[in-house]
């Protein structure tokens, strides 16, 4: 209760204490603190305002104290003992600024809760001057409006005294860098710049302890932190000139009080603020005098992005020290998130392994590539909390953790708490299951992907950079969407016959700069920024123009790419594919069916420049498929016909001419194994419709297609054939 009463409270409680000692009472009563209340000019003032006799209201409250407080000697050094009425008003007063989130109790809470206690000569003088609680909150805050920094700022001293602030851990150098410039003669003014979430507002608030705790340089340790409310500033204020008159109120008041430190998280805001145009005087300029003769020290926050705004503002950004907030490393925050955790455990009830605390960071490094470090870490720490307050066990670990990120990013569940080493180890014999006769083309991609898992790559690259090469319907696409599959990760698919023209660009990182559109941002950052782990297929790449080809040799390169809004795409989790079938009528007509010719080569040169080529990871060479190929891809269809019907109990098999019948009937280079699905489409699956829908088959049922007359014909099996 003691930390909670403000040093102006604590004043009048300490007075009215000693009103109590000198008239030798050894009870403490409301009427002594409201005495001690009448006696102080600032509380006075407000019920002065409630239009009470401040005078005659003295005399009467001594009088009563004198003919109804019996005296008695008492040790010098004793404490009066509070009564049961001011005990029920101090306890009513906690829990309204514990359940109000308030940081201080002030005299006027004491004015508003005494009236509760009916009984006492102090509630009945204020009841019959019809002094209520809304005439002390209207007098308390025409107070207030007097003390600026009050009203519109936020002491971060008294937040870091009362335990508001979570610890801060591993930004001491930059607290001490910070605390060097603010004790400067002149520009003592800092300015944080960093990207949102690492921890910015987070070093002001580390100042704010260590002046508190006394860690501080000695220069510091008298200075009181106050963060400026822009919002309340902003609120309220009807008419031209009001946001300025409040700016410049808070500033008079800290040029009287030399031993504050304003801090304005988003300083870039106050570029413009409170200015209509036309030349007038906007908050930045109001603050300028004073940053120039360094009467007063500011800490200021803002992005990268953002100080672009505030740094063309020449005469405000040379009076401010630079200081580069990164994002901190992986170990720090693991340690971090070590030191917090204990405040999650209290609020949410639960307990942390070490292991769940690890795999927030790694988990959110990994897999959450828009937001930095530690500010995701700690959400997911904080979400995790939350989803099992309704489940009986208490503990959180590794498992609690995957599914909590699996609905930040939107990531199966099964993919996370599956073991990525297994899916590696299978990988080539779970892509050679569902691609047939490509197995050069498998054993090369799948080596890249192992050499870069195990972090045996470069790190500023994507996964892996491929150029499929080969006839229509050989497999390109359907390799691409398998190895998704496979790695259990997004697939998207960009035509580049779209892109055939050099403004079609715009479409995939924005329009330039005052064109239509500009503010939308471009299609191919949108893919990445939602879904950074995924196969990105450009297909057809030999149709894209040649500025297409440019931009994605920076992908390549550096594994990165900017929108025309700054926006960055990180590509270090992506595998990029690229198809093209450039040179395969060329060898066609030459008579190269079986295998692809390395001919193609004279065409791909021609295609791409050789700083493109030598950029890619591999040149893949795609078989054309043969009969047994085809064959084999009709089983598959029909698995997965079969996989459709499941749940009707029943199923379908093929025998063996009618297999041979459409693999034959298929087989057309020009349009590769595209041409079973039409085939299936038209003459299984239109007949296997009319079945299921008209003839009703019973569960169990077995569906044999077979070749009669030279058509496809399905035919229900009796239950003694199968």
């Amino acid at each position: 209760m003691q930390n909670l009463l403000s040093p102006h409270f604590s004043n009048i409680i300490n007075e009215a204490v000693k009103i109590s000692k000198d008239m030798q009472h050894n009870i403490l009563t409301i009427e002594h603190i409201f005495l001690a209340s009448l006696l102080d000019k600032k509380a006075s003032e407000i019920l002065q305002k409630c239009s009470l006799d401040i005078p005659t209201t003295i005399q009467n409250i001594q009088n009563y104290l004198l003919k109804y407080i019996p005296t008695q000697e008492s040790p010098n050094n004793s404490i009066p003992h509070q009564t049961p009425a001011l005990q029920r008003v101090f306890f009513n007063m906690a829990n309204h600024a514990n359940s109000a989130n308030q940081s201080q109790i002030e005299i006027q809470d004491f004015f508003i809760f005494l009236l509760l206690e009916k009984q006492s000569y102090s509630a009945k003088i204020l009841l019959s001057l019809e002094i209520d609680k809304v005439r002390i909150i209207e007098a308390s805050q025409e107070d207030s409006q007097e003390n600026p920094l009050k009203q519109y700022t936020k002491n971060l001293n008294i937040l870091a005294k009362n335990g508001k602030i979570d610890p801060i851990i591993g930004r001491e150098k930059e607290i001490l860098r910070v605390s060097e410039i603010l004790c400067k003669r002149k520009k003592n003014n800092v300015i944080l710049i960093g990207e949102a979430g690492v921890g910015k507002t987070a070093i002001a608030e580390g100042i704010a302890l260590s002046i508190v705790n006394q860690t501080c340089i000695n220069a510091l340790k008298n200075f009181e932190i106050h963060s400026l409310d822009l919002t309340s500033m902003v609120a309220g204020s009807k008419f031209r000139g009001d946001f300025e008159k409040r700016l410049k109120a808070v500033l008079d008041a800290i040029d009287k009080n030399k031993n504050v430190v304003l801090f304005i998280d988003e300083i870039h805001m106050l570029i413009g603020a409170g200015s209509s145009g036309g030349g007038n005087m906007d908050a930045a300029n109001i603050l300028k005098p004073l940053l120039a003769n360094g009467s007063l020290r500011c800490i200021g926050a803002t992005t990268f992005q953002e100080y672009k705004q505030f740094c063309k503002d020449k005469a405000l950004s040379r009076r401010f020290m630079n200081v580069e907030i990164a994002e901190p490393s992986i170990q720090d925050c693991y340690e971090i998130l070590t030191k917090i955790a204990p405040l999650y455990e209290k609020y949410h009830n639960v307990k942390y392994t070490k292991e769940a605390i690890c795999a927030c960071v790694d988990l959110t490094n990994y897999y959450v590539t828009d937001r930095y470090l530690p500010d995701k870490a700690i959400d997911l720490l904080d979400e995790a909390g939350v989803s099992l307050q309704d489940n009986k066990k208490r503990t959180i670990g590794k498992k609690q953790i995957q599914e909590c990120i699996s609905k930040f990013v939107n990531i199966p569940k099964e993919t996370l708490n599956s073991n990525e080493k297994n899916l590696l180890k299978n990988l080539k014999k779970t892509l050679k299951e569902e691609i047939f006769s490509q197995d050069e083309a498998i054993d090369a991609i799948t080596s890249v992907i192992k050499i870069n898992k195990a972090g045996l790559s470069s790190s500023n690259k994507p996964i892996g950079s491929f150029l499929f090469v080969g006839s229509s319907g050989v497999g390109k696409t359907a390799l691409s969407q398998a190895i998704a599959k496979a790695l259990g990760i997004a697939f998207h698919r960009i035509d580049m016959s779209e892109y055939m023209e050099a403004h079609s660009i715009s479409k995939l990182i924005g329009a330039p700069s005052g064109y239509v559109g500009f503010e939308q941002g471009g299609l191919l950052i949108d893919l990445i920024k939602k879904t950074p782990h995924c196969v990105l297929l450009l297909d057809e790449l030999e149709k894209a123009h040649q500025d297409v080809f440019n931009l994605f040799l920076q992908v390549m390169d550096n594994a990165s790419l900017s929108d025309n809004l700054g926006n960055k795409a990180d590509f270090k989790n992506v595998i990029l594919i690229m198809t093209s079938n450039a040179g395969n009528q060329e060898n066609k007509a030459l008579g190269f069916h079986s295998k692809q010719s390395h001919k193609q080569d004279s065409t791909l040169k021609n295609l791409l420049s050789p700083e493109f080529r030598g950029r890619l990871d591999s040149i893949i060479y795609f078989n054309d498929l043969g009969f047994e190929d085809y064959k084999n891809i009709t089983k598959k269809y029909i698995n997965q016909i079969n996989t459709q019907i499941q749940d009707k109990k029943i199923s379908i098999r093929i025998d063996s001419q009618a297999l041979d019948f459409i693999a034959s009937k298929a087989l057309q280079p020009e349009f590769g194994a595209r041409e079973i699905e039409k085939i299936i489409q038209k003459d299984i699956k239109l007949q296997l419709s009319d079945i299921i829908l008209f003839q009703k088959p019973k569960p169990n049922t077995t569906i044999n297609i077979i070749l009669k007359n030279q058509k496809i014909v399905l035919k229900i099996l009796d239950s003694n054939q199968t």
